[in-house]
């Protein structure tokens, strides 16, 4: 259906009517998230091409994802202009390399190589690298970055020492000399990667005046979205695509610039003014996805932050106030957004428009389990549940081999030790990438182990065949099919998603801005983009949490993340500075009932002294605990997760009366509550 010129502005609001009405000389549109840019540029192509100033055919628009550019033909199409080419960058580099490479070279293009991985084990292992898969997928990673950055093997460990780069555990030379033999490998098979698509389109252009001729003639328009995202390789191609033109609309969010350890380089976007003077430039600021809640908060996020960008005017109505929460531990921060969710599903909300996002993928598994305990039904993007991992499955083969032939008699230094054989350590590796990722699930099984010691306590040694049950059982009620489910990812597996209602989770200092970017402000920079983008990925509902502790029972350490100062209600602030002045004045662990020092390590662990009373009904607290076994026994769980001995302690000397009472006990949350409430209360109940 062909749609008329002034339909097609009609339906716009005034800034997007802006773009549209621009069709020549370069523009540039500095789009807010939710604000309709891809509405906006693809109504400006099908003007022009409706009021006949572009030919369909000579327009090339260009995006960084195929189901992006799917979008991009899918509205065209509909307003009249299916003839417009809308590509990906390689998809369109591929297009003319096919045709071009054959004509120019009388030889057949190098065949497309799936992955890097088998290319780089034999070129590393001509420097006696191992072929560690994760290593390899770092280096992949690394060598990606390189050729985007138009950076050669020859200078990449300068570059690399200049720009603060890393490859866990390998000297910057050696990586770029497996760099150089890669490409070695990679010619004399005859085969190219995907950056190769580019690097030898921008060979054929600028080196064969013919096909650089051919090309500009067919294609005289250019529209290029998600510009932030631009690296110096694709810059290059768009300028030899140009030929010293400049017809061309850029579109992008400054703001939303997170894939710069990629090659994504802001800067294109932000300079191309200075680099096309006749510039028109255009901000899209009227947000029509998310609530003025929603919005408000992401605005104030960015104030005065180098990272600032459009100031976001909602139009949607009024919403939920944004909640912040602090929990005592991961455990009790995951219960309690199970419990919200089932709320919102009773209420209405479906699965699918509720989504829980955190930084790292190995923060998924505490919110896989309490999903599964709620039974709520979740799928995990952009990486495998936490029990499909590689390097967690073999982490449980190995320990259920220990466990069978009764290796150690220390469980921890078992564990420990098993995992250590796998490459674990108990310090993180001091960079990203998939040898980092790997560490954090690891890790993530040490914490496992260490809570399911402590659910133990004193009266018995904990068992690795134990534990590996547990893990098993896990594993098996979290890998049931999903029709429709909550998502979970990552804040970077989420851009270009939305949801009703989105949970920011884990938003502890240390994890977001995560430690390895503090060494950098323009990476701790990033991570503040990361949670702009996290926070606009919410249509109405926002939950922001985070947890002093990791595990239930261990001190309460971690503040917020720094990025939440400008966003955290006073009542917040305070209650977090009273704990942090309630931490300190406890300096060496201090007798919960005299108040005097402790000494022993039994003290620190009881949090009194051993000829001190308890602070609690000792008898309550005993019939807790026999409560709590047989319910853990009933439920084949570790007996931690029901309740840590910490939460009974407090509920054995609070003695709550109420379900409200018991709501404020630390270490209960609404999960818990609407769980085991009732039958806590009756126990205190008979105890007089």
């Amino acid at each position: 259906m062909t749609s008329s010129p002034d339909a097609l502005l009609d339906a716009l609001d005034p800034e997007q009517r802006r773009v549209a009405e621009a069709l020549r000389g370069p523009v540039r549109v500095l789009a807010g998230a939710g604000t309709g840019k891809t509405r906006a540029i693809t109504h400006r192509i099908a003007y022009g091409v409706a009021t006949g100033v572009y030919a369909p055919t000579e327009i090339l628009a260009v995006t960084f994802t195929t189901r992006a550019a799917g979008e991009m033909r899918q509205r065209l199409r509909g307003m009249g202009a299916g003839a417009v080419q809308a590509r990906t960058f390689h998809s369109a580099a591929l297009r003319q390399l096919r045709f071009f490479w054959p004509h120019v070279h009388g030889t057949e293009l190098p065949t497309l190589t799936e992955s890097k991985l088998g290319l780089l084990a034999q070129a590393a292992r001509r420097h006696r690298l191992g072929g560690d898969q994760a290593l390899l997928r770092d280096l992949a990673s690394e060598v990606e970055w390189a050729k985007v950055s138009n950076v050669h093997p020859d200078s990449y460990a300068r570059v690399a020492h200049a720009r603060d780069r890393q490859v866990t555990n390998v000297d910057p030379e050696i990586v770029g000399r497996v760099f150089g033999s890669y490409e070695e490998v990679k010619r004399e098979q005859g085969r190219m990667d995907m950056e190769d698509i580019l690097l030898l389109t921008a060979g054929l252009l600028a080196e064969d005046e013919r096909v650089a001729a051919q090309v500009r003639r067919q294609y005289k328009w250019f529209v290029v979205d998600e510009f932030q995202d631009v690296s110096p390789l694709q810059s290059a191609l768009l300028d030899l695509w140009l030929g010293g033109r400049d017809e061309l609309c850029v579109v992008g969010d400054p703001a939303q610039t997170i894939y710069s350890f990629a090659g994504a380089d802001a800067a294109y976007l932000r300079n191309f003014p200075k680099k096309f003077p006749r510039t028109t430039s255009v901000e899209l600021v009227r947000n029509y996805r998310s609530s003025p809640q929603v919005v408000e908060t992401a605005n104030r996020l960015l104030a005065g932050s180098p990272s600032q960008g459009v100031e976001l005017r909602a139009q949607r109505p009024a919403g939920p106030t944004a909640t912040f929460q602090p929990r005592p531990d991961e455990v009790a921060e995951a219960d309690a957004v199970a419990a919200r969710i089932r709320q919102l599903r009773a209420d209405g909300r479906p699965y699918g428009e509720i989504a829980i996002l955190f930084r790292i993928n190995a923060q998924s598994e505490t919110f896989e389990e309490a999903l599964t305990a709620a039974g709520i039904p979740y799928v995990v993007r952009g990486a495998a549940r936490f029990f499909d991992r590689p390097e967690v499955r073999e982490a449980v083969t190995r320990l259920r081999g220990a466990a069978r032939s009764g290796e150690g008699d220390d469980f921890l230094e078992t564990v420990h030790g098993t995992l250590a054989g796998m490459g674990w350590t108990s310090t993180p590796p001091d960079s990203r990438g998939q040898v980092r990722d790997r560490w954090e699930s690891w890790q993530a099984l040490i914490d496992q182990a260490t809570a399911f010691a402590a659910s133990v306590g004193d009266t018995a040694r904990p068992d690795l065949g134990a534990f590996v049950d547990d893990l098993d059982r896990r594993a098996a009620d979290q890998h049931a099919p999903v029709a429709d489910g909550v998502t979970l990812a990552t804040f970077h597996a989420a851009k270009g998603l939305e949801w009703e209602s989105v949970f920011l989770v884990g938003l502890q200092d240390g994890t977001l801005p995560i430690t390895y970017a503090l060494d950098s402000p323009a990476a701790v920079e990033e991570e503040r983009r990361l949670l702009y983008v996290g926070v606009t990925r919410a249509r109405r509902d926002l939950a922001i949490s985070w947890s002093a502790a990791r595990q239930p029972g261990q001190r309460g350490s971690r503040k917020p993340s720094r990025f939440l100062d400008p966003l955290l209600p006073d009542s917040v602030k305070e209650g977090a500075r009273a704990g942090e002045r309630s931490r300190g004045s406890r300096g060496a662990r201090m007798c919960r009932t005299c108040g005097r020092p402790l000494g022993s390590a039994t003290e620190k662990k009881l949090g009194r002294h051993e000829d001190c009373p308890a602070p609690y009904d000792e008898e309550l607290f005993g019939r807790l605990k026999e409560w709590r076994s047989s319910t853990a026994k009933t439920l084949e769980k570790p007996a931690y997760v029901v309740f840590p001995d910490a939460t009974l302690e407090a509920i054995a000397e609070r003695r709550p009366a109420s379900r409200g009472d018991l709501l404020r006990v630390p270490g209960v949350g609404d999960a818990k509550l609407t769980a085991y409430g009732d039958e806590v209360l009756a126990i205190v109940a008979e105890i007089p």
